[in-house]
């Protein structure tokens, strides 16, 4: 059963400014990344549905952070159907983040007051999922879509709308200003925050002086912004 209700995970999202999407088939990396990221201050992550037994791993993960990393929030990346979404839940996902829009996933979720996050690439799908519920959409693959010039675009007519653009956004201050400046609540990111060279040569220490050059560099954009 999820341990965060929806308010405090899009709150917590919101906060941060950011949400690691990570997979890899190792549970003990897997932990290892977690701690990372903890460390540097992260309190909200996405694991990555992909490959055979991905939901045994995010079950361990996940029992992993309530005993020994207190605040950090687990949720479920790449879902695409109510089935692995129930999967998930029942192994105690905080969040569903979803490519696509798909309804029964939004019911499956709001059943169990869990915050589901759909991919969307429209203003008309971006209505469709505020109407089923949703907190925040994802807007993905965020740089095809349109990129900072569409979400500023968005949110003229829909000033309400809580986006988090994943795909197409990196560390760098300059590339961070221009999502944040257009309005994205937060920002999904993947391999931009996991160089593969850092995961192979387990360089954790150095996974979590980039997260917190991360967190740094968005909480100042934030504070500017405000």
């Amino acid at each position: 059963m999820a341990k965060y209700n929806r308010i405090e995970v899009f709150q917590t999202m919101k906060d941060t400014g950011v949400v690691p999407v990570f997979f890899h088939p190792n549970i003990d990396t897997a932990q290892k990344v977690l701690k990372a990221c903890y460390d540097g201050g992260i309190r909200v992550f996405e694991w990555v549905n992909r490959g055979d037994f991905a939901h045994e791993i995010f079950s361990e993960l996940n029992k992993f952070a309530l005993n020994e990393l207190p605040g950090m929030i687990l949720g479920a990346g790449s879902i695409v159907d109510e089935a692995t979404a129930a999967l998930y839940i029942q192994v105690g996902a905080n969040f569903i983040v979803s490519p696509l829009l798909n309804e029964q996933i939004a019911r499956i979720c709001n059943r169990r007051k869990i915050m589901w996050a759909p991919g969307c690439g429209s203003v008309s799908e971006i209505g469709k999922a505020e109407e089923l519920g949703a907190e925040i959409v994802k807007i993905f693959p965020a740089s095809e879509v349109g990129g900072p010039s569409f979400v500023k675009a968005v949110k003229g007519p829909c000033p309400w709308t809580n986006i988090m653009p994943t795909g197409g956004v990196d560390t760098s201050k300059e590339n961070l200003q221009k999502w944040f400046d257009a309005g994205v609540t937060c920002v999904g990111m993947g391999s931009k925050l996991f160089p593969k060279d850092i995961i192979e040569k387990k360089d954790f220490n150095a996974l979590t002086e980039k997260v917190k050059s991360l967190i740094h560099t968005i909480q100042e954009i934030k504070n500017k912004n405000s």
